[in-house]
């Protein structure tokens, strides 16, 4: 009898365990709605020249699964592995290499630069990764003032900046395609939610500026050999457009994957609007709970 007990105890664990695994916290698919595994994910990622981890900045799973392939990545890349992210600008690439090589202390670092609300939760696991691991950390973002120069007055407020300051973004001049789907949907999405009302066409350049940016300081600090992963949100690299479209201007050979996030109701298939939105797609139960 007490074997007999045992026995449907055991059962009844499995069967438990059976449940749970078919409730999923997210599922990995390709660019056409196939399911992919994380091992896949990996081994595409490793092979990449360039990752672009595209996030909703407040799901937990996202930033979680950033920390699990950053990690998978360094097995496999040891040294030859370099991060970067958004939300860091490059006037704090100085106070992020004083913190990583031990220079000055962790209150130091997180009292001075520009830190996101997040970023203990979200970023902080990612810094201090590549602090413990001996890796390069690189801002790549454009410094906020000058990105709200550009919304205000366009890309020829830039000219009149200091030299030191033109170092802190993408040469100029800035190419520029109003015509790309991402900054076009910008401009109409802005116009729509202000009731018929008029948005500067400033305002996708200045997305513009910081996605230049970000690519100029992405090849700046990667060569060939290294794996260049870099966090930002999904909108500056989903389809392929952003930071990717500007990296292809400069080096059209470079061997790029994307990774986007997005919510459905239900994970089980991927909805026809989010297929082709990256090379893999992250994809969330809508009712995820979210960091803020």
């Amino acid at each position: 009898m007490k074997k007999f007990k045992l026995i449907s105890i055991v059962l009844v664990a499995l069967i438990l365990m059976s449940m749970k695994g078919d409730n999923p916290a997210y599922m990995l698919f390709d660019a056409n709605g196939k399911k992919m595994n994380y091992k896949n994910l990996v081994k595409d990622a490793a092979a990449a020249d360039i990752v672009f981890f595209g996030e909703q900045h407040n799901s937990p799973i996202a930033h979680w699964l950033q920390l699990e392939l950053t990690k998978d990545l360094f097995e496999q890349k040891q040294e030859n592995l370099v991060l970067g992210a958004e939300m860091f600008e490059t006037d704090n690439q100085l106070l992020m290499d004083e913190y990583l090589t031990g220079a000055i202390a962790v209150k130091n670092f997180e009292a001075e630069a520009k830190l996101w609300k997040n970023y203990k939760t979200d970023y902080k696991p990612l810094v201090d990764f590549a602090k413990d691991h001996q890796l390069e950390f690189i801002a790549t973002n454009i410094p906020r003032r000058y990105a709200s120069l550009v919304h205000k007055k366009g890309f020829e407020a830039l000219d009149s900046l200091s030299a030191d300051a033109k170092d802190l973004i993408a040469p100029l001049p800035v190419k520029y395609d109003p015509e790309l789907e991402g900054y076009k949907s910008m401009l109409e999405e802005m116009n729509d939610g202000m009731g018929g009302g008029h948005v500067t066409p400033n305002l996708p350049k200045a997305q513009a500026i910081k996605d230049a940016t970000m690519a100029h300081f992405i090849l700046k600090n990667w060569e060939q050999g290294n794996v260049f992963i870099h966090y930002n949100g999904a909108y500056h690299s989903n389809d392929y457009e952003g930071i990717v479209w500007y990296l292809k201007q400069k080096n059209p050979d470079l061997k790029i994957l994307t990774i986007t996030t997005i919510d459905q109701d239900t994970i089980n298939d991927l909805n026809d609007e989010f297929k082709n939105l990256a090379d893999y797609i992250l994809c969330i139960p809508a009712n995820m709970t979210k960091t803020y």
